[in-house]
């Protein structure tokens, strides 16, 4: 059975975007990125909900982010052969390839999907991940944590759930951003 996963990046008080909605704090250098990308890799189902989706179809559309390093056409290229799938009550068209739509997010899905995929799925905004946490799909939990703190915003963690987690894995990067990676416990 493959894993869902849940990857994010915050900042050290725990926000994935700033109160004016942007993450342009994000410090980063090669050595995370191409770390993010070896994560990407194996995964073949992206879920996303409709902002995250957006944001990242840009590594499809946008031929010239891929023309920038190898780094970035490696990224691209991860990103672009998994397939997607767009959580959203208004997106009426997508941008890029081997992407579906899905009105709502329904965990009998998402269940059987984990049943029948070739490899991992991971799971991206912070609303969608709280659905999967809340009916107990999540199977990982990564982290890169950001040395910066924002003040407020958008938490990159579910709130109002409680969850007890084991520490799986943890890598210090140079630049001062943590990954830590995580199983829930009790599933």
């Amino acid at each position: 059975m493959a894993k869902l996963i849940y990857m994010n990046n915050v900042s050290l008080d725990g926000y994935m975007e700033d109160e004016h909605g942007t993450f342009a704090w994000f410090p980063i250098d090669d050595e995370v990125f191409a770390f993010h990308t070896e994560r990407l890799r194996p995964v073949s189902t992206f879920l996303y909900g409709r902002r995250l989706y957006e944001a990242m179809a840009v590594w499809e559309t946008d031929p010239a982010l891929a023309a920038k390093s190898d780094l970035m056409a490696d990224f691209a290229s991860a990103w672009q052969r998994a397939s997607k799938i767009v959580y959203s009550t208004t997106l009426t068209d997508v941008s890029t390839a081997d992407t579906r739509i899905e009105r709502r997010f329904d965990p009998s899905t998402v269940r059987r999907l984990k049943a029948t995929a070739s490899s991992d799925l991971m799971i991206g905004g912070a609303n969608l991940a709280a659905q999967a946490f809340d009916a107990g799909l999540l199977d990982e939990c990564q982290l890169f944590i950001l040395p910066v703190v924002v003040g407020g915003g958008k938490p990159g963690l579910p709130t109002g759930l409680r969850a007890e987690l084991e520490l799986l894995e943890e890598r210090r990067f140079g630049n001062g951003v943590v990954h830590l990676r995580y199983r829930p416990l009790g599933q």
